[in-house]
């Protein structure tokens, strides 16, 4: 990785049929107040409007380095708050059927970088 460039991860988060308005709710409400205790930066979120699966929740994590990602994120899973928040949410089943993930490098020529 260039210096000064970021990092992206791409998380893909496949929905259980008719969670997704849940996740929806439980990031808006629950997982970014916790984020930002840690320190963890969104770059974005995105629902297919048109496309194969109108049941999955499309983000972009930002990251200075692979070693902040490992310390933030294992942080972030490991917190107390979050496990007791995301067994409430999940009481009644499983908001998710799988979760994929990416690390994205930019191109020279990425208007992100």
């Amino acid at each position: 990785m260039r210096c000064g460039v970021m990092i992206h991860e791409l998380r893909v988060y496949h929905c259980a049929p008719g969670k997704l308005p849940a996740l929806l709710e439980r990031f808006e409400t629950i997982t970014l107040k916790i984020w930002e205790r840690f320190g963890i930066r969104q770059a974005g979120f995105w629902t297919v409007a048109i496309g194969d699966s109108n049941q999955a929740l499309y983000y972009l994590l930002e990251w200075r380095s692979l070693a902040e990602r490992e310390e933030k994120w294992n942080a972030f899973m490991a917190d107390p708050e979050w496990q007791e928040k995301r067994a409430d949410t999940e009481a009644k089943g499983p908001l998710l059927t799988h979760v994929t993930n990416q690390i994205l490098q930019p191109t020279r020529f990425s208007a992100v970088k």
